[in-house]
């Protein structure tokens, strides 16, 4: 039933953009929040021809977003921007996957305190808010999330996915690598973006910066992302495989050892990737704090196939033996 409700609120989603379009001259990307924005106010928000009024107010009378869960909703949002997304030249124009995101999601579960009431979330580089979404949806918790992105159009995409699965999410629309006004959070959550940053005068701020040239984004991504962790709190990175053996390894392995404890590295499945070169990890790590050590055994492992149900739930089973043996669950 799930998926036929995903279907039905993409179709919709598709075809408004499809509507909208025929009037206004944008990017599918670009429209997509223009018909969310219908969706979400159950009215039009603007101003547009008789025709495509019509057919707009049409749509809108066959549909309520109250009908939907909001993992339905995060999911047809997901497969609208996919398509958006398709043959798009623009390298941040990237989304966390499905599997992926709620695995990360299940992990976050794992490492937050049960008595702990509130949870508070932030992820530096948010994109279009997938991946904050499905962890935000799986925790039993009330949880306070945060959100920066410094694309345009992929923040107001955020923004809309949280409105229409009705998530409160504070937003930052600024460099994710420039000072946040934040408290100091319990966990930070993030699909590193990989390359280089363009601002040398801002990386200078930070100990991962390159010794001369451009420093690598990913870096600093995980050195700010700490820098607004709650002592003994978590981090969960998705990480390239290569982060380890780059140029800049040394100064990173420095960083990490005075700062934090690893906690674990799960290789995702090779079959995710076109090419083994583009492979991806989750990588989890602990802020330092008075009472944190590292954990007798980081949890190191390759993960299978998600479609194979049997070795996913085997795999878990280990992970949640782990857990127990450090304590941590």
């Amino acid at each position: 039933m799930e998926q036929s409700n995903v279907e039905q609120l993409y179709t919709w989603l598709d075809e408004t953009v499809e509507l909208i379009g025929q009037e206004v001259d944008l990017s599918y990307l670009e429209l997509l929040p223009l018909a969310g924005e219908t969706l979400f106010e159950q009215q039009l928000t603007r101003e547009y021809n008789d025709e495509i009024k019509t057919k707009i107010k049409d749509k809108l009378s066959q549909i309520s977003v109250e009908d939907y869960k909001k993992e339905e909703i995060r999911k047809a949002m997901q497969l609208a921007i996919l398509k958006g997304m398709k043959g798009t030249t623009q390298q941040q124009h990237h989304i966390t996957p499905d599997s992926v995101a709620i695995f990360m999601g299940y992990l976050v579960q794992k490492l937050t305190n049960s008595d702990q009431k509130t949870l508070r979330l932030f992820d530096p580089a948010c994109g279009t808010a997938n991946l904050l979404t499905a962890v935000v949806n799986q925790m039993e918790q009330s949880v306070e999330a945060y959100g920066s992105e410094v694309d345009q159009t992929l923040i107001q995409l955020a923004l809309m996915n949280a409105n229409l699965q009705k998530t409160e999410i504070e937003f930052f629309h600024q460099d994710s690598l420039s000072p946040f006004l934040l408290e100091p959070v319990d966990m930070a959550i993030a699909d590193l973006p990989v390359g280089y940053y363009p601002n040398d005068v801002q990386a200078n701020e930070y100990k991962l910066k390159a010794d001369e040239g451009h420093s690598y984004s990913h870096h600093l991504f995980i050195e700010q992302s700490l820098n607004y962790v709650k002592e003994a709190g978590y981090a969960l990175f998705l990480i390239p495989n290569f982060l380890f053996e780059s140029d800049q390894s040394e100064k990173l392995h420095a960083y990490l050892h005075e700062h934090v404890h690893i906690v674990g590295v799960l290789q995702l499945p090779e079959s995710m990737f076109k090419n083994e070169k583009f492979g991806k990890s989750i990588f989890i790590v602990q802020k330092k704090g008075q009472h944190t050590k590292t954990p007798s055994q980081a949890l190191i492992a390759q993960l299978p196939s998600f479609q194979n149900a049997e070795a996913m739930n085997d795999m878990v089973g280990q992970i949640n033996e782990w857990f127990k043996k450090e304590h941590l669950s």
